[in-house]
């Protein structure tokens, strides 16, 4: 960044890095662009961890059109090592997948519970439709047992079904109401 001194010279404002290993930032600095002067602990992580030289190194060996990845995964590296020094980000990896692995089964549960609950619906509608059917299997007797029609225009003084009767189906009395 440039800043005028008291002198009235430009003078560059150092990154992160470069104030952190207390030296002059120069407008060709490699860390410049990656650890801004607003974010030192940013830097402070990695450097820790890596070690100046090694994150220059790192740095320059990426495709410049890589570069801001590159140091977004070496800090998250960095600070998950700092937080785990034993397994790192193998450590966030491993109970990542944990919880995948607990997810799944989860998932096969409620699938095969799920499957479960279309059957016994399946199985229900079944017997409902068997109930629903008249004793009798001759197509004339199911016919004439289920021709009670409402008839358009009905009052309350005139029959309710097409043969005359203000009687209810027998067989609807003979079924249970599905909530008890």
């Amino acid at each position: 960044m440039q800043m005028a001194d008291r002198n009235g010279r430009q003078t560059t404002s150092p990154c992160a890095a470069c104030k952190l290993l207390r030296r002059r930032c120069t407008e060709t600095c490699v860390l410049a662009p990656f650890f801004p002067q607003n974010d030192p602990q940013r830097f402070a992580d990695a450097h820790r961890v890596f070690g100046a030289s090694n994150i220059v190194k790192m740095i320059e060996d990426i495709p410049m059109d890589k570069r801001a990845d590159g140091v977004s995964s070496m800090v998250y590296e960095a600070r998950a090592r700092l937080r785990d020094p034993v397994y790192g980000c193998a450590g966030t990896v491993w109970q990542l997948q944990q919880q995948v692995s607990k997810l799944q089964s989860e998932k096969a549960m409620l699938q095969a519970e799920l499957l479960h609950m279309h059957l016994q619906q399946a199985n229900l509608a079944a017997l409902i439709m068997d109930r629903e059917q008249p004793l009798s299997t001759s197509f004339e007797s199911f016919s004439a047992s289920h021709n009670k029609i409402f008839l358009q225009g009905h009052t309350s003084h005139s029959p309710l079904y097409k043969d005359g009767s203000d009687e209810q189906d027998p067989h609807l009395d003979a079924c249970d109401p599905l909530w008890k």
